[in-house]
């Protein structure tokens, strides 16, 4: 990242709240809103990036020449299991990678309306196995997503769990999305600090993605969810969200259920920050956090 600058977090914010949010733009004015992250912050051209196939979905090995081959994560991405695609994650997972010191496979999981739940987790689930099949050796690997994808990782590790499938060293969550059905109550406190999610716009994602399933289900909510058995996680999450709450319960009923937890509040930080590290040194520092968890996991 060498041409990498610091705005500041402030001017971070003023951009966001500039490009206002997406309310009542169609599935698919939304996720070319999205595409356009992607097209802004693409990978610099020392990344590796290699088109597979896992699943049946599109997928991508990320890394960078240095990386420890055997050290593997598994990433989903956000965008309310309704847009995000390898492109709009692309550069973010790379840095991941990089942080890491392993490769990251990129996973393009089938979205909603086209296909609702349980394709995302039926999706990531079956990639793990056949990452398994491939020989990657589960205490060297990890789950990792932002957003819906944070959720997602909860989601699949309790399947896999579930499934009697070896699990990964660890998880990893960056702002999850863990509760469809909006209980926290910082989806009101942090309302007006929040430049990116509103209930508004997670209803319409939740409405899409769950089709007939009760939001409570606990792999469309992993919140819902008994967590006993799950590897350790760790939660990153800015103060300036709505789903700030989704953070703070998942931590404690992991917890509780005997889960070992790293969570992490960074102040005054908006949804999935880590994904404007090109812009702000917060990002990178994030990123860097999660980084060093997962090489003292495996």
């Amino acid at each position: 990242m060498a041409e990498a600058i610091d705005i500041g977090i402030e001017k971070l914010i003023a951009t966001l709240r500039e490009r206002g949010a997406p309310d009542g733009l169609s599935v698919e004015e939304r996720r070319a809103r999205m595409e356009e992250m992607g097209d802004r912050f693409p990978v610099p051209a020392a990344a590796t990036v290699e088109a597979v196939q896992f699943a049946g979905c599109p997928a991508e090995w990320v890394y960078d020449p240095a990386a420890d081959e055997g050290r593997v994560m598994l990433y989903v991405h956000g965008g309310g299991y309704v847009q995000g695609s390898l492109n709009t994650h692309r550069n973010m997972v790379y840095e991941i990678a990089r942080a890491m010191g392993g490769r990251v496979l990129n996973l393009d999981y089938r979205l909603a309306p086209e296909h609702p739940f349980p394709a995302a987790v039926d999706d990531t689930v079956q990639a793990w196995r056949e990452l398994l099949d491939s020989g990657v050796d589960p205490a060297k690997a990890s789950f990792g997503g932002d957003s819906a994808g944070g959720g997602l990782v909860v989601a699949a590790l309790m399947q896999a769990r579930d499934l009697g499938l070896p699990l990964p060293a660890c998880g990893c969550c960056i702002s999850p999305w863990t509760d469809l059905v909006g209980t926290g109550q910082t989806m009101v406190t942090k309302a007006e600090a929040d430049p990116m999610v509103q209930r508004a716009g997670l209803d319409f994602f939740a409405d899409l993605y769950a089709g007939e399933a009760p939001k409570t289900e606990p792999l469309l909510s992993p919140l819902y969810g008994d967590l006993k058995g799950l590897p350790p996680l760790l939660v990153q999450v800015g103060t300036a969200e709505t789903l700030l709450d989704d953070s703070r319960r998942l931590a404690a009923r992991a917890r509780h259920a005997g889960v070992a937890v790293d969570y992490a509040e960074w102040e005054d930080m908006p949804h999935i920050w880590h994904i404007f590290a090109p812009l702000l040194q917060k990002s990178r520092d994030a990123v860097q956090e999660l980084g060093a968890y997962v090489r003292r996991c495996c």
